[in-house]
């Protein structure tokens, strides 16, 4: 059973995920929370395996919202939920340590796929955020940043396909792998960011 927690100012929102999330045979809602004030407390009793965590919420944001969960329930999953794909805070949420992310916007099938990705090692990635993982790498190296994070051949073949618009069934035919694969170089991707922020800080 996997175990899920929202974060998100919206209830309506919330509830209708949690909704959804009751339909499915493996998943259980075990909370909803509009704000992460009290994220510490909220998550003691019964530790959830994957958050759903809204980027944008008034008091403490998702983003301080993923840097408590790092601290308290690093073995919590994390996937952002937010508007814009584009948005700062999305990107600073990857680097700080989440798994992956969703658009709100999304259906809700794929928005159960996720979870079970995530909640399975994998991740979600799309052009504009590998084209911006590709430029944090790049500085990083360029900067001669101490710990810069390297990436392996793979992992920067798959951003820069990413970034142009290929699909992932295309990547994995290009790099002769299982697209499960993909989805692991992905996460390690996401993990490398965050391992390079935890140096800097």
């Amino acid at each position: 059973m996997i175990k899920i927690v929202i974060f998100d100012d919206h209830r309506e929102r919330s509830e209708a995920i949690s909704l959804l999330i009751s339909f499915q045979s493996n998943m259980q809602c075990i909370g909803i929370y509009e704000d992460c004030s009290d994220l510490a407390q909220n998550l003691a009793s019964e530790v959830p395996n994957v958050v759903l965590m809204d980027v944008h919420m008034p008091g403490v944001t998702g983003l301080e919202g993923v840097k408590l969960l790092k601290k308290y329930f690093p073995e919590t999953l994390i996937i952002m939920q937010t508007v814009f794909e584009d948005d700062d805070n999305l990107f600073d949420a990857l680097v700080a340590g989440a798994h992956s992310y969703i658009l709100k916007k999304t259906t809700n099938s794929k928005l159960i796929e996720e979870i079970i990705t995530v909640y399975n090692g994998g991740a979600s990635i799309t052009p504009e955020i590998a084209n911006r993982a590709l430029n944090y790498f790049h500085k990083s190296v360029a900067n001669n940043e101490e710990n810069a994070p390297a990436l392996s051949n793979s992992e920067e073949i798959l951003l820069t396909q990413f970034s142009k618009g290929y699909s992932i069934m295309q990547i994995a035919g290009d790099l002769s792998v299982e697209v499960s694969e993909i989805n692991f170089l992905i996460r390690n991707i996401y993990q490398k960011m965050h391992r390079s922020n935890q140096h800097s800080l």
